[in-house]
């Protein structure tokens, strides 16, 4: 049986000691490395044991009983949560790691609230347990009431498949048939233990354990527990599925893709397909490798249940379907923050934008770009921490000196009202006419495509290709030239030229009539915002609700816990980003804050951003709002305010 198990924590919960305890009790490693050492066998690289913190992905292999485990130790830091959230969809299953004394940290919430989103069955593992002020009991009080009701402590009560009294009932109290034969016959360990199985399976129960893993203290047990309640069930005589969860490059460039088997199997020298139907590609994979930490074994065949890497896959990349597997994964985490690059002069800056373009196919939320008319490179990123990272990765990678600018806010642009944008372009020779409905779609819905063209007005060729460029790449809004998102749009008809119609005139065309559109519409500007919960004393609530105030932030109804006050409420990212810092301060670190990204909503100070901004909407080099028609064998502009009566599908 093959398991892929994550291993997941707020920062300094103990995660990357607990995967080396687990590696090392199965004689995967050696030699147990802790991190404060420098010489964790998972945080391989120099970045992560200089710092003390995982910033990548890694992955671990062991044999224990008859299974085949994978583990993936993942960041614990905000800033390396994309990181994170793209290992969670390889899953089988997941192990939380909570500190005994801490207990439920900001982090902890969010990689819950993933896993939840990916329905990834997930146990608890209560750490530093031999720490001064801890407190199990607490812990597990906390994650029943900020977590899940349904998490059961299994430490003493399940042992080689035997059950207390206590887990007995509580497994028999979640399901009626069960809940009878218990009434009427009483327990029987093979029945229990099955229903167990498909329970947390099911994500209906959440098993919790406790121990230390610096002092090895309940590693084993838990070891012996996981083993027997998880159950995996993958098809090998199937054709090859898999999905595309990392894309690194080693010292000479050479592009490594790799990919968690689904169903099938694959084998060298066989040729794999990838990407949508309009636009797929069939490599052939060269070599398959197999990774324990930086440590890895050339094979000759893998099957499903297994991760691996492919050489030979050139254009993959992360979140993409493989082989049967086509359906590209989408992503929560998203930055909100953006910087632009800063070089020397000796650097050379196409050079450099290669550089980063590597950076990007690693991690694709930085969503690297060059902008043309500045000369200047920007990237999107979660936080300062980031940018410290990635000035360390272009030095030792590239040998690249670079520093960035203080991040700046992320917004987006949307519409409040339906209108339809005409496009036409018809310079000698070309030809090509879009018409769009464009209405505004729900908050954080991105954007969203119907197509009620008829194939007589226009071919279904034409009409993917307009959809494709829709989706190629994100769209300027006229605001502030930031991203365009909620909002759906309809293809209503076009029209082609049997003999004028070239590459690109469509395109051309769907753009014009995107923007014209927007010229007509009611725009918003969009930011982002935070979900942020605070506890406090009771007695200092009333600064934090008035710092709220300040920072356009709205608040439910506080909550009181004996003399701790807890608020919730969501507060925009540029008003609050660093109010951790000060809640520290005047509460002497006794105050607690978890911020998790809730997406973008209405922005509180839209005048004064567009002001900063300074988007010219008419010098954008990539969008025109203007149509182009042809008259007496020569092409002509006419604005977007005047076109609609000379369009041809009208």
């Amino acid at each position: 049986m093959k398991k892929t198990i994550g291993i997941l924590a707020h920062v300094d919960a103990g995660k990357t000691t607990f995967s080396e305890q687990l590696l090392y009790h199965t004689q995967s490693i050696k030699q147990r490395g802790r991190v404060d050492h420098q010489d964790a066998f998972l945080d391989s690289h120099d970045i992560e044991r200089q710092r003390g913190i995982t910033v990548f992905a890694d992955q671990g292999m062991f044999t224990y009983s008859d299974s085949q485990y994978y583990v993936m130790d993942t960041p614990g830091h905000i800033d390396f949560s994309p990181e994170m959230e793209r290992a969670i969809q390889v899953m089988d299953f997941a192990i939380i790691i909570i500190s005994a004394v801490e207990g439920i940290e900001g982090h902890t919430e969010t990689v819950w609230g993933l896993l939840r989103k990916y329905r990834v069955p997930t146990f608890f593992f209560i750490n530093k347990t031999d720490r001064i002020g801890a407190d199990v009991n607490q812990v597990l009080k906390e994650i029943n009431l900020n977590l899940t009701k349904d998490a059961c402590d299994i430490t003493e009560s399940f042992s080689s498949g035997e059950m207390g009294e206590d887990l007995v009932e509580f497994i028999a109290e979640r399901d009626d048939s069960l809940l009878e034969h218990y009434m009427e016959k009483g327990y029987q360990k093979d029945l229990w233990l099955s229903n167990m199985q498909e329970m947390i399976k099911d994500n209906k129960l959440f098993p919790c354990a406790s121990g230390s893993a610096l002092q090895d203290f309940g590693i084993e047990g838990f070891l012996e527990k996981l083993d027997q309640l998880t159950m995996t069930y993958y098809e090998s005589n199937q054709p090859f599925s898999g999905s595309v969860y990392k894309i690194r490059h080693d010292q000479n460039g050479t592009r490594i893709t790799f990919i968690k088997a689904i169903t099938g199997s694959l084998k060298v020298r066989e040729e794999l397909m990838y990407g949508n139907d309009e636009n797929s590609t069939m490599e052939k994979v060269t070599q398959i490798r197999v990774y324990n930490g930086r440590n890895y074994k050339a094979v000759d065949e893998v099957e499903a249940g297994e991760l691996f890497a492919v050489i030979g896959l050139s254009k993959a990349d992360v979140g993409d379907g493989v082989g049967l597997l086509r359906e590209k994964n989408s992503y929560e985490m998203i930055p909100t923050l953006k910087s632009k690059v800063n070089f020397e002069r000796t650097v050379n800056i196409r050079e450099a934008l290669q550089y980063f373009k590597q950076l990007d196919s690693e991690d694709p939320s930085l969503n690297v770009t060059w902008a043309e008319e500045l000369q200047e490179i920007h990237i999107h990123v979660m936080g300062k921490i980031q940018l410290e990272v990635l000035e360390q990765i272009a030095w030792e990678r590239f040998q690249l000196r670079v520093t960035f600018t203080e991040p700046e806010i992320l917004y987006k642009e949307t519409i409040s009202s339906e209108v339809i944008g005409y496009g036409h372009f018809e310079p000698l020779g070309h030809y090509a006419e879009v018409h769009l409905k464009i209405e505004p779609g729900s908050r954080n819905s991105g954007i969203e495509f119907e197509n009620k063209c008829h194939a007589d007005d226009l071919s279904v060729g034409n009409q993917n290709l307009i959809r494709h460029h829709l989706f190629e790449k994100e769209h300027h809004g006229i605001l502030s030239g930031s991203p365009i998102t909620d909002v759906k749009v309809t293809l209503l008809t076009g029209r082609a030229h049997n003999k004028h119609t070239t590459g690109g005139d469509f395109r051309e065309a769907t753009l014009r009539a995107l923007r014209q559109g927007l010229e007509k519409a009611t725009n918003l500007l969009l930011e982002p915002y935070y979900q942020y919960k605070i506890k406090v004393d009771v007695d200092q609530m009333g600064r934090v609700i008035s710092d709220l105030q300040t920072a356009y932030g709205n608040f439910d109804t506080p909550i009181t816990e004996g003399n701790k006050a807890i608020l919730t409420g969501i507060v925009p990212v540029a008003t609050f980003m660093n109010y951790s810092s000060q809640l520290a301060s005047f509460t002497q670190g006794k105050g607690s804050i978890q911020l998790v990204y809730a997406g973008y909503d209405r922005c509180h100070n839209e005048k004064e951003v567009i002001e900063k901004i300074e988007y010219n909407k008419n010098a954008d080099p990539e969008y025109s709002s203007s149509s182009i028609f042809c008259s007496k064998g020569q092409g002509y502009s006419v604005v977007w305010n005047e076109v609609e009566g000379k369009m041809h599908c009208t």
